[in-house]
């Protein structure tokens, strides 16, 4: 898990907050500021992403699906990192 200050750093890069969870789960609450591209999906939109050219802070339920997704954008090319939960990613 990142700290505070790393999330802070990236959140001050202009980082993009992606919320790897369900549209369900995404609907059931997330931070005002994150897009939602569930895990199945992130390999598909990993150009897309890549395009929106900024650093990329994932996030989900409790961090499992995040560092999943967080290595598949790494792979990539991207400047990703994992933020844990959306809860921790909230209010940046």
């Amino acid at each position: 898990m990142p700290s505070n200050d790393d999330l802070a750093a990236y959140a001050q890069k202009g980082a993009v907050i992606i919320d790897v969870r369900t549209p369900g789960e995404f609907k059931s609450g997330h931070g005002k500021n994150s897009k939602n591209i569930p895990l199945d999906k992130i390999g598909e939109e990993a150009s897309k992403i890549k395009a929106m050219n900024k650093p990329v802070i994932v996030c989900c339920r409790s961090c499992a699906r995040s560092g999943q997704a967080a290595s598949i954008l790494k792979g990539a090319g991207i400047d990703v990192i994992n933020g844990g939960s959306w809860q921790n990613v909230a209010n940046l």
